[in-house]
């Protein structure tokens, strides 16, 4: 059975996994794209755009495990569009006409609507469903590869409180946000049900991974 992964979330220094203000253009709020500067320097992200520059680190490292060995992907309705996107029966994501998820995605959304089928491999399918109602779908959907679980904060703590999450990667970057939706509230000793070990480096971020003792 494939495993729940979450890779490159990353958290600001009090915890925020986005920021307040949410808006078309500003998917992280007044956040902007502070959160993930580590990651934009990165090889991947250039070689993502079809570059060939960027560090080749421990940065790098762990932002190419983000792809690896993943068959489907579990989102909230904020990753999926700004609020008021499923008033928008012509909206399709944020990521144009081939997202770069080449899998079948699963958006949480208390307002389902039909499947949609994007150039790539992309289907976004649109879900009303509970933390592990929605994990059983997409393992199947994955056909025994693991199945990436890409927030927003809020989704990423609720499957963490029913224990569905095999591994995760959270980064931390070095910056204050003050407001926003917080990762780690009401998991009081998480770590008791996780191993974790940190990893920082020269960019100023630490890495943080957490491997379910359970499994």
């Amino acid at each position: 059975m494939g495993k729940l992964r979450v890779h490159n979330f990353t958290v600001s220094l009090d915890g925020f996994g986005t920021g307040e203000g949410q808006a078309p253009g500003a998917p992280f709020g007044h956040a902007g794209e502070r959160l993930h500067d580590w990651m934009f320097a990165t090889r991947y992200w250039h070689e993502m755009g079809g570059g060939r520059d960027g560090s080749v680190g421990a940065d790098n490292a762990f932002a190419a495990m983000h792809g690896r060995g993943i068959g489907a992907e579990i989102m909230g309705a904020g990753k999926f569009g700004p609020p008021g996107w499923q008033d928008d029966l012509d909206y399709k994501g944020a990521w144009g006409t081939n997202p770069p998820f080449h899998t079948p995605v699963f958006v949480l959304t208390h307002r389902p609507r039909p499947s949609v089928e994007m150039e790539g491999g992309t289907t976004f399918h649109f879900l009303d469903a509970s933390p592990a109602e929605a994990l059983e779908k997409a393992r199947k959907a994955a056909d025994g590869q693991d199945v990436r679980l890409g927030g927003g904060p809020s989704v990423i703590r609720d499957f963490l409180a029913e224990g569905l999450v095999d591994h995760m990667h959270v980064v931390q970057a070095p910056i204050l946000l003050g407001r926003g939706v917080r990762l780690w509230d009401g998991l009081e000793s998480l770590e008791e049900a996780y191993h974790i070990e940190a990893v920082s480096t020269p960019s100023g971020v630490t890495h943080l991974t957490f491997t379910a003792k359970s499994r």
